[in-house]
């Protein structure tokens, strides 16, 4: 195998929760399946569980429902054959990412489907104490998803550096697309401008086969894909609390049967569909994922498959997600660690916020995410660019933003890459310095700069003292959206049209 990766930004993880807490958190979880248990609405899953062992009892509540109560060994023996190391493949191999959990390299990418796409442009303003003073300002218009505001992301992500992967983040809603086509085409859309690894959920199951199909011609052929995996899977079969849904559940068997690596999710808010308080969040959410993760090993021991905690925290005056509040932080780092314990790479979260528009409110709700969760350690950071207003919209102007800010992110989280003998050498630049007629360091800039360790300015710094990070984001957008790009050639589209049933006409790809 190529040993090629793409190269994330290694980290020494800082923990928040000690040994014992970790104990005490993985006994919480296994009381709650044990005792309280799971209830699934999957029967096929049911047979699965009760041929591993566990109690399974028919749910007075519910018509169509059973009670699964989890021993302790059924957990610690399904985790037993999960995968430590996962490779998620790239139409380029060089954008490779390998999750290992021994280790902790810290990779970001985007996610949520969301409605709303935000465009951005310039404008020029009167000010208006002033009619002789212009400002030149961003203006905001919102467009409802589609195959090319889709298609546009993929090519901006697949040019900003510090997206390591996409998690398609718009959500198609042309009036053409319909449950039989629209997979097919979120992942065409994916594939055709990305270079790096893809990801997605499963709308229907009956699309798996086509899905594949499309990913082995572009991998080039079913045992390429099967060594360079570029697309996988995002399964949330858990509604929080504790019910294993029925659709979700039946997506996640054909995938695992399919040995394509998958994320197992939860998403429980803390105040409403979990408890709020840190223990009680994490003893919930470990709980629902370790269900879910036993489920992928009993279908095939040995799938892919990555830890996907995604808690948050309710505002408590309308109930609706927090995702910038101090809880959402301590809940991921906490379930961060719970995953190295059990040795499985962890997809984690952070980059969200409820404002609406770019500019300082979610410059802050974001970066403090970005830094703790990376510096937990948390392989595969999704969520991390573009989104504002929770999860609901996409703004390309806030990408670029984020890619910013993740690589200052980087740039602090980097690890020191001195030796004994470095130490020792910066005493002879000190010393020749100290001999010179200028007292100067600057000769050894260069080498430096060379080797990684001297950081940038801020890219959209202003150029005269005023504010002008959103104008020169926007222009910097705009450069990258005319910059050629590398998508799909004519004969792989013209095969990928001949065996995938669903695509719309190849015009609506091209942006």
């Amino acid at each position: 195998m190529n040993s090629e990766f793409r190269i994330g930004t290694l980290v020494d993880p800082q923990p928040r929760i000690s040994r014992d807490q970790i104990d005490w958190l993985h006994a919480a979880s296994c009381s709650v399946l044990d005792g309280i248990g799971i209830i699934c609405f999957n029967e096929q899953a049911v047979h699965l569980f009760d041929g591993a062992g566990c109690r399974i009892n028919k749910n007075a509540k519910e018509k169509k429902a059973w009670t699964v109560k989890f021993p302790e060994k059924v957990i610690m023996n399904a985790l037993e054959s999960v995968p430590r190391r996962v490779v998620l493949g790239a139409r380029d191999r060089r954008n490779r990412l390998l999750l290992d959990n021994d280790r902790p390299m810290v990779y970001f990418g985007t996610g949520s489907e969301t409605n709303i796409t935000l465009k951005s442009r310039l404008a020029e303003f009167v000010q208006k104490d002033d009619p002789s003073v212009l400002r030149t300002l961003p203006i905001f218009t919102q467009e409802r998803g589609s195959i090319a505001n889709l298609c546009r992301s993929a090519k901006l992500c697949n040019q900003l550096d510090n997206v390591d992967f996409f998690i398609r983040n718009v959500n198609l809603q042309d009036q053409d697309i319909n449950l039989q086509n629209k997979d097919v085409n979120v992942f065409m859309a994916s594939l055709m401008y990305m270079t790096k690894h893809v990801q997605a959920g499963l709308t229907n199951i009956d699309r798996l086969d086509d899905i594949l199909k499309l990913a082995a011609l572009v991998a080039g052929g079913e045992s390429e894909l099967k060594d360079n995996p570029i697309l996988s899977f995002i399964t949330c079969l858990v509604k929080s609390p504790l019910q294993m849904v029925d659709d979700t559940t039946e997506k996640l068997i054909a995938i695992a049967r399919k040995g394509i690596p998958l994320v197992v999710s939860s998403s429980p808010q803390g105040g409403s569909t979990a408890p709020i308080r840190e223990e009680g969040m994490v003893a919930l959410i470990n709980a629902e994922i370790l269900a879910g993760i036993t489920l992928t090993q009993l279908v095939h021991p040995g799938t892919p498959v990555l830890y996907g905690a995604v808690p948050v925290r309710a505002r408590l005056d309308n109930l609706h997600d927090l995702y910038s509040a101090a809880e959402f932080i301590h809940y991921n780092i906490d379930c961060i660690q719970l995953a190295r314990h059990y040795g499985v790479p962890c997809y984690s979260t952070a980059g969200v916020g409820d404002a609406k528009t770019p500019g300082m409110q979610a410059t802050v709700e974001k970066m403090y995410p970005h830094f703790a969760v990376a510096a937990a350690g948390a392989q595969y950071i999704h969520y991390a660019l573009g989104l504002l207003d929770k999860t609901n919209v996409f703004c390309p102007l806030q990408a670029v933003l984020d890619d910013a800010h993740i690589g200052v992110v980087r740039q602090i989280l980097r690890k020191p890459s001195f030796d004994q003998e470095r130490a020792g050498s910066s005493v002879v630049e000190i010393e020749k310095v100290m001999g010179s007629s200028t007292r100067l360091f600057s000769r050894y800039i260069r080498k430096a700069m060379r080797e990684g360790v001297v950081s940038s300015p801020y890219p959209f710094e202003s150029r005269d003292g005023s504010d002008e990070v959103l104008c020169r984001a926007q222009e910097r957008l705009e450069t990258l959206e005319k910059e050629p790009c590398e998508k799909l050639d004519t004969e792989l589209i013209s095969k990928i049209y001949t065996s995938v049933a669903g695509l719309v006409p190849i015009e609506r790809f091209w942006v």
